[in-house]
């Protein structure tokens, strides 16, 4: 589903400035949100305050749905990493897009798909001790939505916080992947190359 046709039916947008938390875990999904301006990480924290990245959801894109479909809690906090404007959707909107919106039920699936893939992965990599094999394999699944010569738009806290590992490690892993030649940077950025 197109934001701007969220606009047009009438949807409101609501502001979200930067470190807003959207919903935490424990509360009742009332919304699917959708995202017409900024960025929104999808975070659990741990006992010691650390923060575990679970996904990062962009302009265009739309995040609370599988809480709100089985009727359960969320489990993750979400707040907004830039002011976000965002369109809320309630269920009985949501289910009405699933059933009359054209190609929107197909598109729900392969978010979904994509988003238990991405969990099933990192599953996999959290339970390899191996620090440069967790970030390899987090670059290789981000790479996949950029261009070739594009640079990879995350920080090294972010690769941090998604794979577990402490920054300090992510700096030196990314140095010593860049000396290996298995990625390549430039001016500090990664770059998608082939």
């Amino acid at each position: 589903m197109d934001v701007a046709e969220l606009i047009e039916k009438g949807f409101r947008i609501k502001f979200y400035a930067r470190d807003s938390v959207i919903y935490e875990p424990g509360m009742l999904p009332k919304y699917v949100y959708f995202i017409k301006s900024g960025e929104v990480r999808m975070v659990t924290v741990s006992a010691e305050g650390k923060e575990f990245i679970q996904g990062v959801f962009k302009s265009g894109q739309y995040f609370g749905e599988p809480a709100l479909i089985i009727g359960r809690q969320y489990l993750a906090y979400t707040i907004a990493s830039k002011d976000s404007e965002i369109i809320k959707v309630n269920k009985t909107q949501f289910f009405d897009l699933i059933e009359n919106a054209s190609g929107f039920s197909i598109q729900l699936i392969n978010t979904l798909s994509n988003r238990l893939f991405y969990k099933s992965m990192m599953l996999e990599e959290l339970a390899n001790e191996k620090a440069e094999h967790r970030l390899m394999t987090i670059i290789k699944y981000l790479m996949n939505d950029i261009s070739i010569g594009d640079q990879l738009k995350v920080t090294r806290q972010e690769l941090a916080d998604m794979t577990g590992l402490r920054v300090e490690t992510v700096i030196r892993e990314i140095k010593s992947l860049t000396d290996k030649k298995l990625i390549t940077t430039r001016k500090g950025k990664i770059v998608r190359i082939s």
